[in-house]
């Protein structure tokens, strides 16, 4: 490129033409020098092994469309000006440094943004670009920004690029000369009428933090998520059922394509790991049976089953064969977008569409017939962006929660004796005809007696209890907690601990049979010691090794006492105490993230389905 750009400025009089080659996103050494005009059609892939910038960048991001936006605003003289394509990402992306690119362009360089239609770039590329214009010293003196959509360039959009009538070019430039001729000659704006865009105050765009770019998002009406029209389902989407189940192993003997049953439909979530878990069937099911197979982006929605399970939804990460008790959602990508349109139904309670059903099922009709509202494509893509942002965010807090687990070092000092010989009693509940009745409990007696749904992964829930009377209470033997004693729930979820320490609200708690006491010797063994070890992947390695019956688990007492638990002095068992309360504190901060973000995604939700 350099060689043909030398040639070509060569052949137009230019006898010393400056043209380098630099990488501007890993050197430096050119950093100081700025630029009058700046056009620009930078690359919008990172390379492979990605970006290692330099630290002078004043937008901190690995993505070289950032990199390559914020390199040129920042080397424009003070009345310099500018034309970049961006892709879409840079308009609405939510993530910090687009953020915050948006943020710089809109308070000190940016004066209009021209959204071009997908295909401009064919048979190339039918990638979504806008075009930003900068102009450092307008963007000083206005107070708006100039959005222009261009839907017809004056060719059609396929791979051929035929040439048509209605191009919109023209017009936005003359409607973009008129804007910047009155910025120039410090002349209101608002005197002109622009057929194609619309200007709209910096202070509305930076109102909510994100600094859209997207034009349609501030065109009165369309801002209002009530104002979208709403179509049926079926008018946007094929719907449809999936295939009759192959019946017989020799149509899954050697299967290679997965088919997806109801029961591969766990959970409501964007599933792109469904196809790898799903079994699979083999060329003589498809032959034989005519099975169809489904697209990727393909949305799955139960017909029949219990009402909850007809509430979850998936969409296909990859192409299936699908069993016929799901219906299956094609969605006509030219009007909605699968991701979008799977969003939307996660919202849609099939109760209300069967309400009266104990064991409902649904029609292909009915779900044809679901309303949903229908912003445009750009709109769309915006939302679906939006919320997988949030989404991001979510599944890694969540990853934190589920992995963390406390783990204490072992230190080959230490004495490592089994639970038999460690330095604490174990203490079971009562059993038997002593085991308390349907008429030994009651709302007002005075003693708690303890569930193991009252004991979870990290302490007590006490959102549902149970009360004995006094007389059960006084005559039962045993299980009755002391403060400093910890809790292990070892029958049905095991291996579920709590400590009754002072923070605890009720004195008198016993516990049933699904559970065991630990007394530690205070002099020897801190509780809270015990409870985090409890929790650590020391101890689960070895309740999983000892556990007995498949249908109802459980750990017996008699096993337990083969288990083996670190000993270090008192002193060091304060420090990792410590250790381990202070990381969870930090761990603890992602479950009010998750549910900060998954807020955010129903508010999202909400104002589109006009709720808000």
């Amino acid at each position: 490129m350099v060689r043909l750009s030398l040639v070509n400025l060569y052949l137009h009089g230019f006898t010393d033409p400056h043209i380098v080659e630099y990488d501007t996103l890993t050197s430096e050494d050119r950093w100081n020098e700025f630029a009058d005009v700046i056009l620009a059609n930078p690359p919008f892939m990172s390379p492979k092994g990605g970006i290692k910038p330099h630290k002078r960048f004043s937008i901190q991001a690995k993505r070289s469309e950032v990199l390559f936006v914020d390199y040129i605003a920042e080397h424009l003289t003070p009345t310099g000006r500018a034309g970049i394509i961006v892709p879409e990402g840079i308009i609405f992306q939510s993530q910090t440094a687009y953020k915050d690119l948006r943020k710089m362009l809109v308070e000190n360089s940016l004066v209009a943004v021209v959204s071009l239609p997908a295909g401009v770039f064919n048979p190339y590329s039918g990638v979504k670009t806008s075009i930003l214009i900068l102009d450092k010293s307008l963007a000083k003196q206005s107070d708006s920004i100039a959005f222009f959509k261009i839907e017809n360039d004056g060719f059609g959009l396929g791979a051929q690029r035929r040439a048509n009538s209605g191009e919109q070019l023209t017009q936005v430039k003359i409607e973009l000369a008129e804007y910047l001729q009155a910025l120039r000659s410090r002349q209101p704006t608002d005197n002109l009428q622009p057929t194609i865009g619309l200007f709209v105050k910096k202070e509305k765009i930076a109102a909510n933090g994100d600094y859209n770019l997207s034009g349609e998002r501030y065109r009165e009406g369309v801002e209002r998520a009530s104002s979208y029209p709403h179509v049926r389902l079926e008018e946007v989407a094929r719907v449809t059922s999936g295939n009759s189940a192959p019946q017989g192993d020799e149509y899954f003997a050697g299967g290679e394509s997965a088919f997806i049953r109801t029961s591969d439909v766990g959970a409501v979530h964007l599933s792109d790991n469904l196809v790898g878990s799903a079994d699979k069937v083999n060329a003589k099911a498809i032959a034989e049976l005519r099975l169809e197979l489904f697209p990727a982006g393909t949305i799955l929605f139960p017909k029949s089953g219990a009402s909850t399970f007809l509430n979850h939804r998936v969409v296909m990460g990859a192409p299936a064969y699908v069993s016929s008790h799901l219906a299956c959602i094609i969605c006509d990508e030219s009007k909605a977008l699968p991701k979008f349109v799977y969003h939307l139904l996660c919202r849609v309670d099939a109760r209300d569409i069967t309400p009266d059903q104990a064991y409902p099922s649904l029609r292909l009709s009915e779900i044809g017939a679901i309303s949903i509202p229908l912003p445009p494509l750009e709109v769309q893509k915006e939302i679906v962006a939006e919320i997988e942002g949030y989404q991001k965010v979510i599944n890694g807090a969540r990853a934190v929660l589920d992995n963390y687990r406390p783990h204490i070092p072992i230190h080959p000092d230490w004495p490592i004796p089994t639970f038999e010989d460690a330095p604490f009693q174990i203490i079971d509940g009562d059993r038997g005809t002593n085991y308390p009745s349907k008429e030994d409990f009651s709302p007002t007696g005075h003693c708690l007696f303890l569930n193991t749904k009252n004991v979870r992964s990290d302490g007590f829930k006490f959102d549902e209890v149970e009360f004995i009377t006094p007389d059960k209470d006084r005559a039962l033997r045993k299980g009755k907690l002391e403060r400093g004693d910890v809790l292990l729930t070892t029958r049905g979820t095991i291996g579920n601990t709590a400590l009754y320490d002072a923070s605890v609200e009720f004195d008198h708690i016993r516990i049933n049979s699904g559970m065991l006491i630990f007394r530690p010797d205070a002099a020897k063994l801190l509780s809270s010691y015990l409870f985090h070890f409890f929790q650590s992947e020391n101890f689960r390695a070895q309740r999983e090794a000892i556990v007995s019956g498949a249908a109802q688990p459980q750990l017996p007492i008699r096993s337990l006492n083969e288990a083996k638990i670190p000993f270090p002095p008192l002193a060091t068992q304060q420090a990792i105490v410590a250790e381990i309360e202070a990381e969870q504190v930090l761990v603890a901060a992602n479950r009010e993230l998750i549910a900060r973000f998954e807020k955010k995604i129903q508010a999202t939700l909400a104002r589109v389905w006009g709720e808000t």
